[in-house]
């Protein structure tokens, strides 16, 4: 009865700030836990991931040298190229494990 009680008294308090409040907010500012939310109505109004300067890199730290100029892969899937991960999308995940970098390569790969 009691978290009944708190859940309601939480979604009042929801409505009554509304959306508009927290639209003004900083990214920085939730917890990892409240980002983990990739379809809220805020993630569509978010930028998408530059390729070179968050995506790129994540692929270098993980899956270099094959994937890069002069690896052994590079000439079937070179992962210097943005066209490689969309196409790839999130088969890549079986290398790339850490939640965050998955999110980030989830933003990237999301419709514009």
């Amino acid at each position: 009865m009691l978290i009944m009680r708190m859940a309601l008294v939480m979604l009042v308090l929801f409505l009554g700030f509304g959306l508009e409040a927290c639209q003004g907010a900083k990214p920085a500012a939730f917890s990892g836990s409240i980002q983990a939310f990739a379809f809220s109505p805020l993630a569509s109004t978010a930028k998408k991931p530059d390729f070179d300067n968050e995506i790129k890199p994540i692929f270098q730290a993980r899956c270099q040298p094959c994937h890069f100029s002069g690896g052994q892969v590079y000439d079937k899937m070179p992962f210097d190229k943005a066209e490689t991960i969309t196409r790839l999308g999130t088969k890549l995940f079986t290398r790339i494990k850490d939640e965050k970098e998955q999110r980030l390569i989830r933003e990237f790969l999301a419709e514009p």
